[in-house]
């Protein structure tokens, strides 16, 4: 297995711009292909992730180029993709695979959607139980409730509302909510149970809104398509620097020095964006621009407990930064840890033992208290998550050594982390 040794060190300085958003990349591809009109977007994320829902289109005879650095033109289908019929291999890539499931389950054609042995894991039974209650026909090719999937033509019937469960996963909500348009019908869906992680859902609506869709809600509980709802072209759109990553160089800045990150600002659509808030709960000093938000060293860090529905992958930085802080650091509303590329809370709690730490772990909780002194020369596991990667790099800013295995995880949202991370990192 390939490693990577970060050396120790105890000062970050500098200023990093972000990569594109992984949530708005592959959002923003998948509607500009189911519009009408031809979309160029810029600042696309250069990752695992959106190149497999760039192949998935191609597949699926959606006309793409790639024109400049970052910057795709994308000709829209207007919701009827060219090709009826073809296999999908969409790798352990979430943000590709519950939205094209919806997509082509409504769009009508026959289609193979399969993944990773990890993709093969993680929950898709409630997406498809709602999608059935639209007319969706959809069979598993393995196990019940879980990919791969086999997608024939549907049979739409949308005169009852559509109840789906929110304490899954928001991207449930997000492929019914995106697809929805496509039948022309009105459609409402009844949300049961807590919705989490509701500001991803936030974004959907609103790049759904420059596409052309308004979506009518009450509050979280529901959410109605109009009738004759259609994606039309915004012709130029931007996305917006990833405010998860982001997450792992304010931490650096709070922890040892001052780091500011470019192409992200306090008025983006991402809620992830708020790490800035938590992490100034802990003690850190935040200034912000109109793209751009600075980090800097505090005397001292702070223990906080946080229910971190509106946060959920950001909160894994804020696991690493009880690492440095004072007390014992609770972070609660996290049981869609569980299901993404890896299981996150029990990831999180062996490797942060590793380093020293005392750990308890719950079902939708994680309870962190640093050690006197940390660990040096600790191996890390990262899981084939990215996250865990990028997040256990920040434990080198605490004067000791790491060792981070299978690096090249985080070729799935941020492929050159680990150099951006040494420019800041000072012996």
């Amino acid at each position: 297995m390939e490693q990577l040794i970060l050396a120790a060190s105890h000062q970050a300085q500098g200023t990093i711009t972000l990569p594109g958003s992984k949530s708005i990349s592959n959002r923003t591809l998948l509607l500009a292909a189911l519009a009408s009109g031809t979309t160029e977007i810029r600042d696309l994320l250069a990752s695992d992730d959106t190149s497999r829902m760039l192949e998935a289109l191609q597949s699926v005879g959606v006309k793409l180029e790639n024109f400049a650095q970052n910057a795709w033109r994308v000709v829209g289908c207007g919701g009827n993709f060219p090709n009826k019929q073809a296999d999908l291999f969409l790798g352990n890539a979430g943000t590709a695979f519950r939205p094209l499931t919806a997509a082509l389950a409504l769009a009508g054609g026959d289609y193979e959607l399969s993944g990773v042995p990890r993709m093969h894991e993680r929950p898709i039974g409630d997406l498809v139980d709602a999608l059935r209650q639209a007319g969706a026909n959809i069979e598993y090719l393995a196990n019940d409730g879980y990919p791969p999937l086999k997608i024939t033509s549907p049979n739409i019937n949308l005169s009852k509302p559509i109840k789906i469960r929110g304490d899954v996963s928001s991207q449930f909500l997000t492929a019914l909510l995106m697809a929805l348009p496509l039948t022309k019908q009105k459609a409402t869906i009844e949300v049961v149970g807590e919705l989490i992680s509701k500001p991803y859902i936030e974004i959907t609506l609103n790049l759904m809104a420059k596409f052309g869709v308004n979506v009518e809600r009450n509050g979280w509980q529901s959410f109605t398509v109009p009738a004759n709802s259609s994606y039309t072209s915004p012709h130029e759109i931007y996305v917006e620097g990833d405010a998860s990553s982001a997450s792992y160089f304010l931490a650096a800045g709070a922890i040892a020095g001052k780091v500011t990150v470019a192409g992200l600002g306090q008025q983006s659509i991402q809620g992830d964006v708020r790490f800035a808030e938590a992490l100034a709960l802990m003690g850190g000093k935040l200034t912000y621009g109109t793209n751009h938000i600075t980090a800097s060293k505090t005397d001292e860090l702070i223990a906080i407990d946080l229910d971190c529905n509106h946060i959920p992958d950001a909160a894994m930085t804020l696991a690493i930064l009880a690492l440095f802080a004072k007390g014992t650091t609770t972070l609660r509303n996290i049981a869609s840890w569980r299901v993404k590329e890896t299981d996150r809370i029990a990831a999180m709690a062996n490797e942060l033992r590793k380093v020293g730490a005392t750990v308890i772990e719950g079902a939708d909780y994680i309870k962190v208290t640093p050690p006197t002194q940390l660990t040096p020369n600790a191996v890390i596991d990262t899981y084939d998550d990215h996250r865990m990667a990028m997040c256990f790099s920040l434990v080198s800013l605490g004067d000791v050594p790491i060792t981070i295995n299978d690096p090249k995880c985080v070729n799935k949202t941020f492929p050159n982390y680990f150099e951006e991370f040494k420019k800041i990192a000072k012996a």
